[in-house]
């Protein structure tokens, strides 16, 4: 007999850890398993949010340092730091990046393209 939550109960993958994730971006320092849990109030066991705040520290996505007894979790980076991560590991996992790159460049709106040729000429001037 299954006594977890029912299917409709369940949130869709990630969805927990995107909340976990802005929680901790929007606190001004570290929190422990026990302050996540506590703030973000939704019933979650204690031992759900340890693994959760564990599996996001083994992907790189937070920084933990010892607090007491437990851990204080921190994001390594802003949201747009994430998403620009993200992005380098997709490219990073294709062999032809000249290919990617390109394809990138030519799928994206003009406006973005311009904004990416501004980027890259103030880089290049540095």
């Amino acid at each position: 007999m299954n006594s977890g939550p029912a299917p409709a109960d369940r949130r869709p993958g990630g969805a927990l850890e995107a909340e976990v994730l802005a929680l901790l971006q929007s606190s001004p320092q570290p929190l422990t398993p026990g302050e996540v849990l506590e703030r973000l109030d939704n019933g979650l066991a204690y031992s759900t949010v340890v693994t959760v705040l564990s599996r996001m520290f083994d992907k790189g996505l937070l920084t933990r340092s010892k607090q007491g007894r437990a851990y204080a979790y921190a994001p390594v980076t802003d949201t747009h730091g994430l998403t620009a991560r993200r992005m380098r590991q997709v490219l990073e996992s294709d062999s032809d990046r000249q290919a990617v790159l390109t394809r990138f460049v030519e799928e994206l709106p003009s406006s973005d393209e311009q904004l990416l040729r501004q980027l890259l000429g103030e880089l290049g001037e540095g």
